[in-house]
């Protein structure tokens, strides 16, 4: 199913309203339904005034509580799933502020051990020389620039990290986009296979002419099991639903399988780095 940046805005509020309309219909007060639940009174109220995002387990237990039909059931944790995905609209991030968006990837950083980067047409900011990440954001207002490319580079400190591990998959466009001029596209690319030597991280690249998907492709990534992040030009889509997430994973596996690692994703990134240097 296709979610809509205003779908994710609006499935919250319809959630909160919907459950708040079956206890009532249900001749429910929050005090008995909470009680049914196994729930606090107030978690039931934070919920039905749209001030708590309940978890999908949340949601059965309070339809169970009300002893929803099937029908009733199906539809309210379709809305349930969407409002476990969480749209940021990347104008409103521009507006906010760069070095928000710096905290809270380097918060999600710190409290993950498990990294997964499928990146489609990009190298991602942790893999970034100074010179490629300046340019990353160079379409971004100037004032913001200066301090969201330190906080970037800061961030990579995360990889020195030998508890965590980082798989990154790159695709033949994300290596070779042309960003910044010939001779740091090949210092870029030059990094790219000196991490790949690092025990805790391994980078594998999937070559033009490599049939690996039979589906519309889109920059993500995995934190451990419990959070993931699709990118489009207009913003990220962030997932909770463990079937999302899984979903992702899997999709992810399936990649890995045709991507080139190891000493031969090396071989193709100093064949790639050499064509920026002739």
């Amino acid at each position: 199913m296709a979610i809509e940046p205003d779908q994710l805005d609006r499935s919250g509020l319809e959630l909160a309203a919907m459950l708040k309309h079956l206890r009532k219909q249900a001749g429910l007060s929050g005090v008995r339904l909470a009680a049914r639940c196994n729930m606090s009174q107030s978690k039931i109220s934070r919920i039905e005034g749209n001030r708590l995002r309940p978890s999908l387990v949340d949601v059965e237990q309070i339809l169970r509580g009300l002893g929803s039909s099937p029908a009733v059931t199906a539809e309210v944790m379709a809305t349930a799933r969407i409002a476990q995905t969480e749209w940021q609209d990347r104008r409103a991030l521009h507006r906010k502020g760069l070095d928000k968006k710096q905290l809270e990837l380097a918060g999600l950083e710190a409290a993950t051990t498990e990294f997964r980067y499928f990146l489609l047409s990009m190298t991602t900011g942790l893999l970034a020389t100074p010179e490629y990440a300046r340019e990353s954001i160079s379409h971004t207002p100037s004032t913001q620039q200066a301090k969201a490319v330190a906080m970037k580079l800061e961030r990579q400190a995360v990889l020195q990290d030998r508890t965590k591990r980082f798989t990154f998959l790159l695709t033949e466009q994300a290596v070779r986009y042309p960003l910044v001029p010939a001779d740091a596209m090949a210092m870029q690319i030059d990094r790219l296979a000196s991490l790949a030597l690092q025990a805790n991280i391994r980078i594998g690249v999937l070559p033009m002419g490599v049939k690996f998907s039979n589906v519309p492709l889109s920059t993500f990534t995995i934190y451990d099991d419990r959070l993931a992040t699709i990118e489009t030009d207009l913003g990220a889509a962030v997932f909770r639903n463990p079937k999302d997430i899984r979903s992702l994973v899997d999709r992810f596996a399936g990649y890995e399988t045709h991507a080139v690692l190891g000493d031969g994703a090396r071989e193709l990134l100093a064949e790639w780095a050499w064509s920026f240097r002739r």
